[in-house]
């Protein structure tokens, strides 16, 4: 099957796809169901496949749709591991986890973010302690989500946000409005005020499956940052643990890290790998996120502010509805060959370096 044949046209599409190679496969496979439905009425489901054995110490872990929309790189990913013998090379006493489609109801919908507008990806905060504050944030909400989408309002915005530019720079306006935020539940990276169900459907499964597991290697599956195709492999461990330093050994100098200013990503607050580690603290856990380029940064930020107004103050069902949310899939989708193919290769190698490092643990 050529390459672009593992990857899907919609979320139903994809489930299908990763239900079917997993059978083929011979994994075990199991579902679960969320609360609320798809566009077109569907049950969503996040779907866990496992592949070796069930008591296996190592484990690599991959995790398609953290941000919805960019399921469609991650799960076609996920369905070419399954289809292309890379699981032959496995060593026996490896396994593979892969958690398809984490946030379901995002896929589905052409969202990034969850049901409640909760971006997963800043979700695995101690809600227990005070939350981190972004003033950046808080000064730049009004521009970033205006009220109004038209060409007069989105000017004035427009204004604001090249006067933070021109104060605090290009990375300093991108600190402020990607790092995540926890006071406007209307606004765009929100980590919201609680765990939702991705999250804890995320925790139960990493303590389910990995109670044994005493290395873990974790690649979470983005797009919409860097060059067009290009999967740049960012640590996303704390500067100098355990977890960075291996980072360094398995993937030599093919990363990049937030906590220098090397990666696309500023740094965030939490993301996933605080879940893992807090999941599984008898683990060694060795993460990276996988980002693939797609479109410029200021096209895709364009597009979330789009569909964050569309989903608070639109219509989906109007021809500015239909062009927003055919954006935001082509911003953190493009459906083309050549991508698809860079996708493929770039995680066939992230994989095959992932399982050497656990081999060597």
């Amino acid at each position: 099957m050529a390459i672009s044949g593992y990857f899907s046209d919609s979320y139903s599409d994809a489930r299908t796809k990763f239900r079917d190679a997993c059978v083929e496969a011979g994994a075990l496979l199991e579902s679960h169901a969320h609360p609320h439905p798809g566009p077109d009425g569907e049950t969503l489901t996040t779907d866990i496949a496992w592949i070796g054995p069930r008591d296996a110490e190592k484990v690599l872990l991959t995790i398609s749709a953290t941000h919805g929309v960019e399921g469609y790189c991650g799960s076609g990913a996920q369905v070419a591991t399954l289809r292309s013998g890379l699981l032959a090379e496995l060593p026996p006493d490896i396994a593979v986890m892969m958690i398809h489609a984490i946030n379901p109801h995002g896929f589905a919908w052409s969202r990034r973010v969850t049901e409640g507008n909760v971006d997963l990806n800043r979700n695995y905060a101690d809600f227990a302690s005070p939350l981190p504050d972004n003033p950046g944030y808080r000064e730049l909400h009004d521009a970033i989500c205006p009220k109004d989408w038209t060409p007069e309002a989105l000017a004035e915005a427009q204004t604001v946000i090249e006067a933070y530019r021109a104060e605090h720079g290009p990375w300093g306006l991108q600190s402020a409005v990607a790092s995540g935020q926890y006071s406007h539940p209307d606004g765009l990276f929100y980590g919201g005020q609680g765990p939702v169900w991705s999250r804890e459907t995320f925790i139960k499964a990493l303590q389910s499956h990995l109670g044994a597991a005493k290395a873990v290697a974790s690649i979470d599956y983005h797009t919409g940052l860097g060059p067009y195709g290009y999967g740049e492999r960012i640590c996303v461990h704390p500067a100098d643990s355990n977890g960075d330093a291996r980072v360094a050994e398995w993937y030599g100098d093919d990363f990049t890290r937030p906590t220098a200013g090397t990666a696309v990503s500023p740094q965030l607050t939490g993301t996933s790998i605080n879940g893992i580690a807090g999941a599984l603290p008898h683990a060694a856990i060795t993460g990276v996120t996988l980002e693939y380029g797609t479109r410029a940064i200021e096209e895709v930020l364009q597009s979330l502010r789009a569909d964050n107004w569309l989903h608070l103050h639109g219509d989906l069902d109007t021809a500015l509805g239909r062009d927003i949310k055919a954006e935001i899939r082509r911003c953190f989708y493009p459906d083309a060959d050549d991508w698809k193919e860079a996708v493929w290769e770039r995680g066939l190698e992230t994989q095959r370096l992932a399982i050497a490092g656990l081999a060597g643990s």
